[in-house]
């Protein structure tokens, strides 16, 4: 590339890598925050927690990608067009390419990047993260043994540890058992500890009481020294990982198994996940085209109805939402298959015709109208309510 060139591509991706820093963060905590109930209620590890967190970022990283070159392009554009570079580089006899390649270019390798994240980073990640929460979810140690919670394991069975100390030891045990309708047991213990008898985990209680109470008659009381509570009865009896085509890898999508349950419940979606790996890695690109067709050329403030950042975006939007919902209910009609690839190559070609025609791609004019003139009325009213409180205080001042 020229310096020129060069120069571009530099200032377009810091602005670029920012807006992805940013934004990824945002929305990586959000769903971050979706999936806490790991270590509050399975009482996971902090260590576990941050290796799921970290696994969901190969899955939102394509998303935000696209969002953050448009955010990138345009406002390199915008400001290099206040700043009058862009008119320098026309009356300099540059072609427009010149402007053009280096936003082309990026929007390309921040495609290929979402591709190789998005078929041979994220289905890894996905089936790890998966195996992670199958495992908290079978750790007994965790989801039932864990210190001063009362805790419902199962309809009718709630149990409580009082404290657990550095020997293994736990103290303070308590059991209420009313699954069977006939009697409620309740278990009471000075210590006791976990421990492994054949195949079975079992909760070895030491010092204790046992309160049974049958319907109509009175509660008999058990003492006893050592007494074993079954655990192994209360573990999850579906340990199989379920794996959906969006976990699977693109030679999986290729020649799936035919006794995949999933496969045999809708082969569809999986044909439908396969053909959205192979068409939404080129969103970067084609909103680089966006950019590049509503900012790419010098133009004067007062042509400007609206912000060329806030065009992009917009437009973006409405093209990722309309990918959205042709990939999403391509699962059950096989006919929106072809919309796929459709959403974008049309936006492309629409974009790529505004550049050769060396025209600006905008809103329509009555929607700018009418967004301004809503922004307006929003500004007079807020306008009005601050000077009502200002009144209002100054009139309050006034009585006192």
């Amino acid at each position: 590339m020229k310096i020129i060139e060069r120069y571009i591509f530099r200032r377009a991706f810091v602005v670029f890598a920012a807006a992805l820093g940013w934004t990824l963060a945002i929305v990586w905590t959000t769903q971050v925050l979706e999936r806490i109930d790991l270590v509050t209620t399975n009482g996971q590890s902090v260590l576990s927690f941050l290796e799921l967190a970290t696994l969901i970022l190969p899955s939102v990283a394509p998303m935000v990608m696209p969002f953050a070159v448009a955010l990138g392009v345009s406002q390199t554009l915008s400001v290099m067009n206040t700043d009058s570079e862009l008119v320098v580089i026309n009356a300099s006899g540059s072609s427009r390419t010149t402007v053009i390649k280096p936003m082309l270019l990026l929007g390309l390798a921040v495609s290929l990047v979402s591709f190789v994240v998005d078929n041979a980073v994220d289905p890894y990640a996905r089936q790890r993260a998966r195996e992670l929460v199958a495992e908290a979810r079978a750790d007994l140690l965790s989801t039932i043994i864990q210190e001063g919670t009362f805790r419902k394991v199962e309809d009718g069975l709630y149990l409580q540890i009082g404290e657990r100390l550095a020997n293994g030891t736990l103290g303070g045990i308590f059991v209420a058992d009313s699954r069977d309708p006939e009697v409620e047991l309740a278990y009471y213990a000075k210590n006791g500890r976990v421990a492994r008898l054949g195949n079975q985990d079992v909760l070895l209680m030491q010092d204790g009481v046992v309160h049974r109470k049958r319907p109509g008659s009175d509660v008999s009381v058990v003492r006893f020294e050592t007494y074993a509570f079954d655990l192994s009865l209360f573990a999850p009896q579906d340990q199989v990982i379920v794996m959906y085509p969006k976990d699977q890898t693109i030679p999986y999508l290729l020649n799936p198994d035919p006794n995949d349950y999933q496969f045999k419940r809708n082969p569809q979606q999986f044909r439908a996940e396969l053909h959205r790996r192979f068409a939404e890695w080129t969103y970067p690109l084609i909103f680089a085209l966006i950019a590049v067709a509503v900012a790419g050329d010098a133009r004067s403030h007062r042509e400007a109805r609206i912000h060329p950042t806030l065009t992009v975006l917009t437009l973006a939007l409405l093209v990722r939402w309309a990918g959205f919902i042709v990939a999403n209910e391509a699962h059950t009609t096989a006919w929106l298959v072809p919309f796929i690839y459709g959403v974008p190559i049309i936006t492309a070609a629409i974009c790529i015709r505004f550049i050769l025609a060396n025209r600006t791609l905008e809103l329509p004019q009555a929607f700018t109208e009418r967004s301004a003139g809503l922004l307006r009325s929003w500004i007079d009213r807020i306008d009005s309510l601050r000077k009502r409180l200002r009144r209002n205080s100054h009139t309050a001042e006034g009585g006192v």
